[in-house]
């Protein structure tokens, strides 16, 4: 209910076991106390996903916005891997998904009914993000989600394309949902 800092775990939904963690440690004192108010989706972040021995693989940040969200990702040594720019004017809300050079990656986008998000590279579907039902008593008294994420096996086990669908993933609560 007073939650100011955005954390979530991934776990494997085949057994449920912790694979990573999303933290945002670092929060200043005024990005808290703007957490609780309507200005919450302007407030900046800086998430770093680590793995289940706490190593850190990405990080994510964002600064404050106004009308549409850049976020820039990086490695564990903080180097930038990519970016997201956010569509002006989108329904369901859309991120394009760029290199460090800004050439184009692929497309987030989302659904303007519901919790569906697709990423599309040359409009073929390269990975998809489906929220998971919690239960009446999680969904009603919480403000956890669990989302599922599916990526494509067209995407090679070593692109760093898929550090920057985990990454997307983390960023659409924070920018599209809240």
């Amino acid at each position: 209910m007073f939650k100011a800092a955005n954390n979530f775990d991934v776990l494997n939904p085949e057994n449920g076991v912790l694979m990573m963690t999303c933290r945002e440690p670092n929060l200043g004192f005024f990005t808290k106390l703007f957490r609780f108010t309507d200005y919450k989706r302007m407030t900046p972040f800086d998430i770093i996903i680590s793995d289940n021995q706490n190593k850190k693989i990405i990080s994510i940040k964002r600064g404050t916005t106004f009308f549409r969200s850049d976020v820039e990702v990086f490695d564990e040594n903080e180097k930038l891997i990519g970016l997201f720019k956010q569509k002006f004017f989108s329904f369901g809300g859309r991120f394009e998904i760029f290199d460090p050079q800004g050439k184009s990656l692929a497309t987030l986008q989302g659904k303007w009914t519901g919790w569906e998000f697709k990423f599309l590279k040359d409009n073929n579907e390269i990975a998809l993000v489906s929220k998971k039902w919690a239960g009446l008593g999680k969904e009603f008294f919480t403000s956890a989600d669990n989302y599922v994420l599916k990526i494509n096996e067209t995407v090679p086990e070593n692109d760093p394309l898929r550090a920057l669908i985990l990454a997307a993933v983390m960023c659409i609560d924070m920018v599209f949902k809240e």
